[in-house]
């Protein structure tokens, strides 16, 4: 099967053609090799182009979907590969960080916030997804370095089946979480519920992004993958999941700060995960008679308005990652 992220080329005198792997081959010494056959013509070139315009890229991977789930799948088997249980794992891990957050911040901690778990776990949803992805969308090109040299197909693919496989996994924490707000009695907010799936657009297009920008440039600086590991830990301590955002939005104002409490925001992660929480805890809560905010109150317009915005930076930054990779993609098979 052509895929259209290459096009052929033919050296030589005499014109042949035929099919190989951009820069797979190298020439052994004494010249005798498949390098000297092609400066006389015996071998062509398969040249990857990086200069194909967006619509022609975006058309590439629409049209090779099918393939995209034939990487998820086989991802998802390598990652349980000779594993007893399997997709178990996937819900247990989840239970067992659910249950020890229970146990910390009820018992041991004492945070005054009831069900603060679910508080928690709701903004995890999140972050797990777009860790998950991240740090394995960074070495996902150089790990199939194998099939990205001799096969011609969309190599973004790889990337974007890095967030399908971290989707799963999502979806498995979500079923944990349903069992959880059931026995904590816990009621969601139902009207809020209604912009999750606007959320998880945005979540899977941010996070796609990402994924397609890191697992280029680890081709060529293979730091990356080390610098991003340390680069999303601080990340995530800069997103109110641990913490509520009713502790840090008051500071920034009471210190004459507003604009920082605007730049915290803009972090395309954070409206993601308050949505995720307002809608699966809420707003606050009463205790002792005194009411507690923990989110902006800027009501459901406001959400839908913060999510636009994350929606239309998402979809400028995945179209600019697809620029970045489709650059740097004509020297993968040399890089590798």
């Amino acid at each position: 099967m052509s895929l259209s992220t290459t096009e052929p080329s033919s050296t030589g005198p005499d014109g042949s053609s035929a099919t190989g792997a951009a820069g797979g081959d190298r020439e052994p010494p004494g010249g005798q090799g498949p390098a000297r056959a092609r400066r006389h013509g015996d071998l062509p070139i398969h040249v990857v182009n990086g200069n194909i315009r967006m619509g022609r890229r975006l058309k590439d991977l629409w049209t090779h979907r099918e393939l995209l789930v034939l990487l998820t799948r086989s991802q998802l088997k390598m990652k349980y590969k000779d594993s007893i249980l399997g997709y178990v794992w996937s819900m247990l891990n989840p239970m067992l960080v659910l249950s020890i957050y229970y146990v910390i911040f009820k018992y041991i901690s004492k945070n005054p916030t009831p069900d603060f778990a679910i508080w928690l776990f709701a903004g995890l949803l999140v972050w797990n997804l777009f860790n998950n992805a991240a740090m394995t969308a960074t070495t996902v090109v150089v790990g199939n370095a194998g099939i990205v040299k001799k096969v011609a197909f969309p190599r973004e693919l790889l990337a974007i089946a890095t967030v399908g496989v971290a989707l799963v996994l999502f979806l498995i924490q979500v079923g944990v979480l349903i069992v959880a707000l059931a026995a904590f009695q816990h009621t969601p907010a139902y009207l809020y519920m209604t912009l999750l799936p606007f959320a998880m657009i945005d979540l899977i297009i941010f996070t796609s992004a990402v994924c397609i920008f890191l697992s280029a440039v680890n081709v060529y600086l293979r730091d990356t993958q080390h610098l991003t590991e340390v680069l999303l830990m601080a990340w995530f301590w800069s997103v109110p999941i641990v913490y509520e955002w009713s502790t840090v939005g008051p500071k920034f104002a009471k210190h004459g700060l507003t604009w920082l409490k605007y730049l915290y925001v803009m972090d395309p992660i954070t409206p993601i995960a308050m949505t995720f929480q307002r809608a699966i805890y809420g707003n606050g809560y009463v205790l002792n008679g005194v009411h507690t905010t923990l989110l902006p109150d800027i009501g459901f317009v406001g959400y839908v308005l913060a999510l636009t915005a994350v929606l239309v930076a998402s979809v400028a930054l995945f179209l600019l990652a697809l620029v970045v990779f489709g650059r740097l993609e004509g020297n993968f098979a040399e890089e590798l």
